[in-house]
């Protein structure tokens, strides 16, 4: 018996050590209608040096920095008995606390009232968390289990989705701190569709749509039917499902007008954001958001570019390899919306004319690769600066580069390989993703020489990838019955200016104003004509061809008359004075894409097979 009695302190010991182990956070919403929550975390089993805590400055699907300690307040500390311990702020984001024995809870007020992937949002309609946002964290324990419970959340009528796994009906686990922070939370009287999709080896998962919007339960429902369309056509395209933590993947859907529109990727659920007045009426045009997001639950969560291992809550990760992990995601969150069925062929050629005038028509593109516009992305994803940039002429969205890239790839396997872009995901999954190997651009460059042989894999990737050369889209779009052509063949350009807007020192919006003519305070493009007159940011276009200018569409009615070749007179001023200029027009290079039928060309039953191949859906 005494030995029993020993075995069992012991397990109790052993017990308590594990709990003193672990990280507890309370949630709760007193001030919910001004936009508040108070916050603590509760942390044992110190050591003796001083305890730092701290706010993110990054957030996960983000990689750009963001300053989330700026909205956090009445920082206090207590110790194990309830004792106050001296905070000191030691940066923006950083708190430390000595002499505080072993035990300490932490307790702040969050301010959030930005909803969108990447911020916090809390009103008494609902409180939209993302993580980093939110949870300051104790620096050094982020291998620490968590448990998160939320009170007074029943008062406002709300009910919690996360991927959080459950413990109780308010509180929630997290192993550690890297799923704590990957793990969006909405607390709102939200409405639920739920179902269940069985992988190949028979293993089911459970999916849901919670959304918190002005809508009826039927008018979410048949909307969750659409996304399950979505579920299947990306299934497809990877053989399987991820095999999802705890079994579940929840979409969480936040819609009305004032919000920022956004989509965020998690490991088993997505964030997304629309600004819309409901899901009834917009649900075509939502479902893109779901297929890009989705989508993500394989390339970004589990196909994991090395550059984001482990992902740095500091400061952002930079990445070489975004062109795949988000612009390969952006071509088939568009491609699952034609095979669906919710996008047309002939709709579907305004997306692929997107893509390809984003490689073949801007500065960056003709001077940068892909893996160079990824790393841009420090600065260039939601990054927060108010000073101008060059970005007209020194980035490419990583999306759209990537995204063309992808498409060019698809139809080179196509028409040289009686292969697939699915067939390379398919193997990048089962190399990299499945077995959770972080890749580098060698590794991408590896599997498709498996796929196809290492000779066309390395002339790809040195051509097209760490190079700047240009697929002939043209000839490739041959293939599918579709023309590249000039979008407005014969009419005169200028290039593209007007007006900007961007962030000012107190957070609103600065716009140039000008009695007359017209402000030009963006970059004007290289090789436009407006830039090789000379014009550029700070200047303003007063007369074009002898005719005063009021705003942009002055200066289009002028241009309207003229033909590319035709010279006209510029007058316009700056801080230097008054100028004259000549603007030589030229043709706009812009291009577009059409089917056969639309241009008049016949359609042969070679090229309606390659197109339906690879448009049609792919759920058997």
């Amino acid at each position: 018996m005494k030995k029993l009695l020993l075995s069992m302190a012991a397990v109790f010991m052993a017990v308590a050590a594990f709990a003193q182990n672990e990280i507890y956070y309370s949630v709760s919403f007193p001030n919910a209608i001004h936009h508040e929550a108070e916050i603590s975390l509760r942390i044992g089993n110190l050591p003796l040096s001083p305890l730092r805590v701290r706010m993110s400055r990054s957030s996960a699907g983000r990689y750009a920095t963001h300053e989330f300690g700026k909205n956090v307040y009445n920082v206090h500390a207590v110790d194990g008995n309830g004792k106050a311990l001296t905070v000191k702020q030691i940066e923006g984001d950083v708190w430390e606390i000595s002499g505080h024995g072993d035990n300490v809870k932490v307790s702040y007020t969050l301010f959030a009232n930005w909803t969108d992937g990447t911020y916090a949002s809390i009103d008494p309609s609902h409180a939209h968390l993302n993580m980093p946002a939110a949870m300051m964290w104790a620096v050094g324990f982020d291998a620490r289990p968590i448990h998160i419970q939320f009170d007074d959340f029943e008062k406002y009528g709300w009910q919690i989705a996360t991927q959080l796994k459950q413990e109780t009906q308010n509180s929630y686990f997290a192993p550690n701190l890297q799923y704590l922070m990957d793990s969006p939370t909405e607390l709102s009287n939200y409405k639920e569709n739920s179902w269940e999709v069985k992988n190949p080896d028979g293993k089911k998962l459970g999916l849901h749509v919670a959304i918190h919007s002005d809508d009826s339960q039927p008018v979410i429902d048949n909307f969750a039917k659409m996304v399950q369309k979505i579920v299947l056509e990306e299934q497809a395209v990877f053989g399987e499902l991820p095999v999802y933590d705890f079994n579940n993947y929840t979409f969480l859907d936040d819609v009305y007008p004032t919000n920022s529109g956004d989509g965020m990727e998690h490991r088993n659920s997505t964030c997304i954001v629309h600004p819309a007045d409901k899901i009834e009426g917009n649900e075509s045009r939502l479902l893109g958001t779901y297929a890009h997001e989705y989508f993500h639950s394989w390339n970004v969560k589990r196909i994991r570019p090395k550059s984001l291992e482990p992902f740095n809550f500091e400061h952002a990760n930079m990445s070489s390899e975004l062109w795949f992990a988000e612009g390969f995601t952006q071509y088939y969150g568009e491609l699952m919306l034609v095979r669906a069925g919710f996008v047309t062929p002939e709709q579907y050629t305004r997306t692929a004319a997107g893509l390809i005038n984003s490689v073949l028509n801007t500065p960056a593109a003709l001077k940068y690769t892909p893996a160079q516009m990824s790393r841009y992305s420090v600065f260039a994803d939601a990054g927060v600066s108010i000073d101008p940039n060059n970005n007209t002429n020194i980035f490419t969205s990583y999306y759209f580069y990537g995204g063309a890239t992808a498409l060019a790839l698809d139809l080179r396997l196509r028409s040289e390989f009686n292969l697939t872009l699915d067939d390379y995901m398919q193997a990048v999954w089962q190399n990299l993703g499945k077995v959770m190997k972080p890749y580098t651009i060698a590794d991408l460059q590896t599997v498709l020489g498996k796929v196809t042989n290492p000779k066309f894999a390395a002339d790809f990737f040195n051509r097209y990838i760490n190079g700047i050369e240009k697929n002939n889209y043209e000839a490739l779009l041959t293939k599918a019955g579709m023309v590249l052509r000039k979008a407005q063949p014969g009419k005169a350009w200028a290039g593209s200016f007007g007006g900007f807007q961007g962030r000012g020192r107190a957070g609103q919006a600065r716009t140039a104003n000008a009695a007359t003519g017209i402000p030009i305070v963006n970059s004007t493009a290289q090789g436009s004509p407006i830039y090789k007159a000379g014009i550029d940011a700070g200047d303003i276009l007063l007369k074009a061809d002898g005719k005063e200018l009021t705003d942009a569409t002055t200066l289009q009615d002028i241009l309207v008359a003229k033909k590319p070749g035709d010279k006209i007179s510029i007058s316009y001023k700056n801080r230097t004075g008054m100028h004259e200029t000549e603007l030589t027009l030229e043709e706009n290079p812009a291009l577009e894409v059409v089917t056969n039928e639309k241009a008049g060309k016949e359609l042969t039953k070679d090229q309606a097979a390659f197109r339906s191949a690879w448009l049609s859906t792919k759920v058997k």
